[in-house]
């Protein structure tokens, strides 16, 4: 029998011991009034003991290294109960949001770290904290066609762990989660924005096409959605608004399928791609594609 087996069955025999000496001492009351034996007093007595803070721990541990998740969310759970300001509750309570995140329990791995980091902000395990935050939020994005709040908490998380522990091991994971949620956002834009067009409400599709590249200049989705531009002002007969999109367009993907099909439209009419004014949001958008582009 494994030593963790043996722990759990002297615990139940202890239990069923306790039990029978409540069961004594609830009868003897009844027969005795308030008497009371040393062995009673012992009984409870050794109902208050609790494990130390450092067995409690290496035994989540091992129920962790295990498999057995619930059995060491218990285990870090108890640390917190019964040694409640103890360093072991510090680090039980991080491993407790790591243990709720390998379960599957995202929304209790992310109380538990907010919570470390509520108590403990300024400790080593605090980016990981921060970060288990961040995980828990991107294992439930769901796919682009429904709500993206997960995306942008996503964002939010991990840009906390790439901007306030710049130096922790956890950055270069949280850059790339980062800029996946930031592509699920506006690709979520992108495909309210396709909606529009197709509702022939111009108006509402630019606003949306517009957003993904003020908001998200470095995403995969600029590039269409500068062609859109082009299609719902070309289909709105603003020409010049029209031409400026496909140059925007040309200047920073040259290559682009999406410039070809923006380019070809225009021709169809006798148009091609010209710059809009420096000072107009046309000039402003092609800055800040090109700064994105380049990392600047």
């Amino acid at each position: 029998m494994s030593i963790t087996k043996q722990n759990e069955a002297v615990g139940r025999r202890g239990l069923a011991r306790l039990a029978v000496g409540v069961g004594l001492v609830l009868a003897g009351a009844g027969l005795a009034g308030c008497q009371s034996s040393k062995s009673d007093v012992d009984v409870l007595a050794l109902a208050a003991q609790t494990d130390p803070p450092d067995v409690l721990y290496n035994q989540g541990l091992a129920n962790l290294e295990g498999g057995r998740l619930s059995e060491a969310a218990k285990k870090f759970e108890a640390i917190d109960r019964e040694h409640p300001y103890s360093e072991w509750a510090r680090k039980a309570l991080v491993m407790n949001a790591f243990t709720s995140y390998r379960s599957g329990d995202y929304d209790g791995a992310i109380n538990a770290a907010k919570r470390y980091l509520s108590l403990y902000p300024g400790t080593s395990e605090a980016a990981y904290a921060q970060y288990i935050i961040g995980l828990s939020y991107y294992r439930q994005i769901p796919d682009i066609t429904r709500d993206q709040t997960n995306a942008a908490l996503t964002a939010a998380a991990m840009r906390e762990v790439i901007d306030r522990y710049p130096n922790s091991d956890y950055v270069e994971d949280a850059k790339t989660k980062l800029r996946i949620a930031r592509d699920q956002l506006s690709g979520k834009e992108l495909q309210v924005g396709r909606y529009y067009l197709e509702q022939r409400d111009y108006i509402a599709a630019i606003n949306r096409f517009k957003n993904v590249v003020d908001v998200y200049p470095e995403t995969r989705e600029v590039e269409e959605a500068l062609a859109r531009l082009t299609e719902a002002y070309y289909a709105m007969g603003l020409t010049n608004e029209a031409e400026a999109s496909a140059s925007v367009l040309g200047q920073n993907f040259p290559g682009s399928q999406w410039y070809k099909d923006s380019y070809a439209l225009l021709q169809s009419k006798g148009l091609h791609p010209q710059a809009g004014a420096s000072s107009s949001w046309f000039g402003a958008a092609g800055r800040k594609i090109a700064s994105a582009i380049t990392g600047a």
